[in-house]
């Protein structure tokens, strides 16, 4: 599966972005996708994630502002950024795992997100 992440872009503190994710083929079996980020000088850490069911986590620190969701007729993942703070800026991953054994996570390129203050 190849993952094309887009959206990115600067925006001033307060503002909002929206990333997509869209796979190279249907996402109806992937089991689970989700949005991670990496700040400069820091590892990669989990933002948000949505299953089959539809079912969605979230970082802490992004609770309440961003929301992920998933459009199987479009093979693409979604993440809305409200009220965003220049400590979300990071590029931003999105992630396909199918949790078929022997088969590892597929990544896309990454989006850069820069949030001014």
């Amino acid at each position: 599966v190849q993952l094309q992440a887009s959206g990115g872009g600067l925006v001033q503190a307060g503002g909002s972005l929206r990333l997509s994710c869209t796979a190279s083929r249907s996402i109806r079996t992937i089991n689970i996708m989700g949005w991670y980020r990496q700040a400069p000088g820091k590892q990669r850490d989990l933002v948000a994630t949505i299953n089959v069911a539809e079912r969605t986590t979230y970082a802490d620190s992004v609770k309440g502002r961003f929301a992920i969701t998933r459009d199987n007729a479009k093979n693409t993942m979604y993440l809305q950024m409200n009220n965003l703070k220049p400590e979300d800026t990071a590029v931003y991953y999105c992630n396909a795992n199918t949790m078929e054994y022997g088969v590892d996570p597929y990544w896309g390129q990454g989006t850069l997100v820069t949030v001014s203050s």
